[in-house]
């Protein structure tokens, strides 16, 4: 099952869809906190709960929770933004935080400070 999936007919839109359902696995694109105007927020704290607030609403429509994330891969344009991430992420989980990987990755798209992609198995 796909999360908000597009095909080849949506060319104006980028080429892939937002999560794909395999049995209980959720496959997470990965994503960014921008707002509507693809604008980066001023600071690394409201980019974050941005990010995590795209995720969380992905992960809700296909019936999971942050807390059914298993695996998650932060990619951050400066790993100086490490502890302000943090920060914002400790707080949208009620469970055990899942295994994650928080890679420094240079320039991303629109100028974003972080990308996270990740894997929920619904529990």
């Amino acid at each position: 099952r796909y999360i908000a999936p597009r095909t080849a007919a949506d060319a104006a839109l980028p080429p892939f869809s937002g999560a794909v359902q395999v049995g209980k696995t959720l496959y997470l694109s990965g994503d960014i906190g921008v707002d509507a105007n693809n604008k980066v927020p001023d600071t690394a704290e409201a980019e974050a709960r941005l990010l995590l607030d795209n995720i969380q609403k992905t992960l809700q429509t296909a019936g999971f929770t942050m807390d059914d994330l298993v695996f998650v891969q932060v990619f951050c344009s400066d790993v100086k933004h490490y502890d302000a991430f943090n920060r914002v992420y400790r707080s949208y989980f009620k469970r055990e935080f899942p295994a994650r990987a928080f890679i420094g990755a240079g320039t991303l798209l629109f100028n974003a400070r972080f990308e996270m992609q990740g894997i929920a198995v619904q529990r």
